[in-house]
């Protein structure tokens, strides 16, 4: 199948074309049709799938079709599409990804989050938009404000949905929902499908389309997963020693604290080895300065928190590590899936101590698999990790 075959404008199809888009992903061929059809939408497809491009092209066609082209003009302060994410990265990604794609169209969209002044995105509303790109919290504070309104809205996409519940949002999407037209388009995406996202989904979505894409076996199998058993007195320079014997070009480096990705960064510095981090106590203007650094290649290694494991796309990106494995493990899922993408090889590396035992059973259950392990002479374990029990069950989950 090709993107021609989808009913997508000459214009659309040019610009694909030029971005080097050759068929659409399997999220895309099935959810594109549903969405042009006007139909409300619950997807489910695993990070790293083309999920953006499967509701931002529909969307743009859509928007061209009956505003642009009809040349209907738009209200100040309304807006037509409205995309809720969870993090302030991840809309900007995605307001990235709108741009690049309506690159022939004259359709205007923003990204609005929080921890940045408010004033530049008001005025931005003024004449009004066509797609804004929304964290929860800055959206209910410029409605609050009456920087913009709702009247004129025609579509809404929850995008990860599942995160956005993690995060705690599920009291501002229910008070961003009930401000929305009835009379809407809505579609939610999520990378997994617990009873709270089907809750949230049956609330603001009338009957839905189904989807769901498993996760492509072909692209699955050119992540290549290992880990490294290492006391964690020994962490840090297990992983300079990895870096530097490994040749390690580029990597993204997950841990569980902002305190702890400060302090690594300086422990690297030490073995010669130079890095950035990013986590919620940076502001917002350097989290994007160093985010576009690593994406360019100016900065190899970056340490990062939670904050970075969804939404960042960062192309050929070969290897992500686990210097902390996470407490859940979806998070383990969706750091992993920021390599090996659009069918691309990468690597993810794990360092386990002792006490992540636990987290190892649960991530090795739900991949079904034991992870390889690999050695290291320079790196005797005193404290031994056991091989995982692969039926492992957590405590809140037994009956």
């Amino acid at each position: 199948m090709s993107f021609s075959t989808l009913k997508l404008s000459r214009q659309i199809l040019t610009t694909l074309n030029e971005l080097g888009y050759e068929k659409p992903t399997a999220i895309q061929s099935k959810a594109i049709p549903v969405v042009l059809s006007e139909r409300n939408l619950i997807a489910a497809a695993q990070t790293g799938t083309g999920k953006t491009a499967s509701f931002v092209l529909p969307l743009l066609e859509q928007i061209n079709n009956r505003y642009k082209k009809q040349h209907k003009k738009l209200r100040g302060k309304r807006i037509r599409a409205l995309i809720l994410v969870p993090t302030r990265e991840l809309a900007v990604q995605v307001n990235e990804s709108i741009e690049q794609y309506a690159k022939q169209l004259e359709i205007t969209s923003m990204a609005m989050y929080g921890g940045v002044d408010s004033q530049p995105q008001k005025q931005r509303l003024i004449w009004g938009v066509d797609i804004v790109v929304a964290t929860p919290g800055r959206l209910l504070d410029m409605a609050h404000k009456r920087a913009l309104h709702f009247d004129e809205l025609d579509m809404l996409v929850l995008d990860e949905a599942d995160r956005m519940l993690d995060m705690g949002f599920i009291d501002d999407i229910n008070k961003i929902i009930e401000r929305l037209p009835d009379e809407r388009q809505s579609l939610l995406f999520s990378a997994t499908m617990s009873q709270d996202v089907r809750a949230l989904a049956k609330r603001a979505i009338y009957k839905p389309v189904e989807i769901t894409v498993a996760a492509d076996k072909t692209s699955k199998a050119k992540i290549e997963q290992w880990l490294v058993t290492v006391d964690k007195s020994n962490k840090s320079a297990l992983l300079s020693h990895l870096i530097q014997t490994q040749n390690w070009q580029q990597a993204l480096i997950f841990i569980e604290t902002k305190h702890g990705a400060a302090k690594l960064v300086s422990q690297l510095d030490k073995r010669g080895i130079s890095a950035e981090s990013i986590h919620s106590g940076r502001t917002q203007e350097i989290r994007e300065k160093i985010l576009g650094d690593f994406k360019s290649g100016k900065i190899r290694f970056l340490v990062a928190t939670g904050i970075a494991a969804r939404g960042i796309d960062i192309g050929e990106l070969s290897h992500v590590i686990n210097y902390d494995l996470p407490a859940q493990v979806d998070d383990y899922i969706h750091r992993i899936g920021r390599t090996g993408r659009a069918g691309a090889s990468g690597e993810a590396v794990s360092l386990v101590s002792k006490d992540n035992f636990r987290e190892l059973c649960a991530i090795e259950s739900r991949l079904g698999h034991i992870i390889e392990r690999k050695e290291f002479a320079e790196f005797p374990v005193k404290k031994t990790v056991p091989v995982s029990i692969l039926n492992y069950v957590p405590k809140n989950k037994r009956s």
